[in-house]
């Protein structure tokens, strides 16, 4: 069920005021879909999961990491879009039950060093395939390792993982959460800003 306010209290994620990294791929055609489902790109979380993130970011920092955040809030809209494309329930939430990205309280990230450079993951954000799961064998142990320092930062800033993605954190009771849709923002992701005038 969507909610029902016409505005939802999310917190808007920027490089500045979080310092994290942004690559927010399904504002862009690098993704699984080939192109765009964002109009604009926008990364928001539902304040409870801002703070988490805060968490997170701060233990990074101290190890010399940043968090790159590759998607965060996710329309009911989008969901839909990304559904309608694959309909894989091992790495997508069926829309009609919701996505723990639908409600605010999910993000998709990756690790990089000071200077901008990524951590090897062995698979990239978003690759449907096994070697994505969480104790996949068959990728590097530079890349296992990688994996279990970003789940010990994200853990223990307090985030549950999701089994099948290496890059996938959400609260622990993201199910309680209202699904939303692209409305609640102030400054729609789904649609295009009409052009300016003359």
């Amino acid at each position: 069920m969507l909610a029902d306010e016409p505005r939802m209290s999310l917190i808007e994620i920027s490089p500045d005021t979080h310092n994290v990294q942004l690559d927010l791929a399904y504002a862009t055609s690098n993704n699984f879909t080939g192109a765009p489902v964002y109009a604009r790109a926008g990364c928001y979380l539902h304040p409870e999961a801002e703070a988490m993130l805060r968490k997170a970011q701060a233990y990074a920092s101290v190890l010399g990491y940043r968090l790159k955040i590759f998607d965060a809030f996710r329309p009911t809209e989008a969901q839909w879009k990304l559904w309608k494309h694959t309909p894989d329930p091992d790495f997508l939430a069926d829309p009609r039950r919701g996505s723990p990205h639908s409600r605010g309280v999910a993000v998709d990230l990756s690790l990089t060093d000071f200077n901008g450079t990524e951590l090897e993951m062995g698979t990239d954000f978003d690759a449907f395939t096994p070697l994505s799961h969480h104790g996949a064998m068959d990728i590097s142990a530079t890349a296992q390792r990688n994996r279990h320092l970003l789940m010990g930062l994200m853990t223990t800033a307090g985030w549950d993982f999701y089994r099948n993605e290496w890059w996938h954190y959400q609260l622990f009771d993201s199910r309680d959460y209202p699904l939303m849709s692209d409305s609640v923002l102030n400054e729609s992701m789904m649609t295009a800003p009409p052009p300016i005038g003359d």
